[in-house]
């Protein structure tokens, strides 16, 4: 895969493969946008794994064929984590899930929307046929970037998180390349 550049509020980002000597950064990116927002599957320092862990979590990722994790940096900083994760099963290989996490201050900048057509872009040329993703029901601005993108919703799962005591649906969404 390509780096590919972008613009945002005057500064430059490139996206690119997660890098292992990026673990630690990774993490504490991860560990920071879990505080910023409740749309996410884990909250403020959630993520629990080592850098050692992380490192070779990012290791195994880019040895699977239909997988791939991105990183966006602004002046070196990282600002938005996606990843396409497909399968070595073969009734299943031909599909992948979305994850996309981007720091609140970059929402709305285009990071999101470059992230999402690098990931697919990956897809289309490594034979992911169909790409599935969950988000929560209520965050209107990404099922509107999704669907831009050609996403359909196609069932939800009730309650599926629980946040405060409150319970959320996600939506299921499906896109077929």
């Amino acid at each position: 895969m390509q780096e590919a550049e972008g613009h945002m509020a005057e500064s430059e980002w490139t996206i690119a493969r997660a890098d292992p000597e990026d673990a630690e950064d990774i993490l504490r990116f991860l560990n920071r946008v879990g505080g910023e927002s409740d749309n996410l599957l884990f909250g403020a320092d959630e993520m629990r794994l080592t850098v050692e862990q992380e490192r070779e979590w990012i290791r195994s990722q880019g040895s699977l064929p239909h997988s791939v994790t991105l990183t966006a940096k602004r002046n070196g900083e990282i600002v938005a984590i996606g990843s396409l994760a497909g399968s070595n099963r073969e009734r299943i290989a031909h599909r992948a899930e979305i994850s996309l996490v981007v720091s609140r201050d970059c929402w709305g900048q285009g990071i999101g929307r470059s992230m999402m057509e690098a990931l697919i872009r990956f897809g289309r040329e490594n034979a992911i046929e169909a790409i599935d993703l969950k988000v929560r029901s209520d965050n209107r601005r990404a099922i509107r970037l999704y669907e831009s993108l050609g996403f359909k919703a196609c069932g939800t799962y009730e309650r599926f998180f629980k946040i405060a005591g409150g319970y959320y649906d996600a939506l299921l969404m499906n896109l077929s390349l």
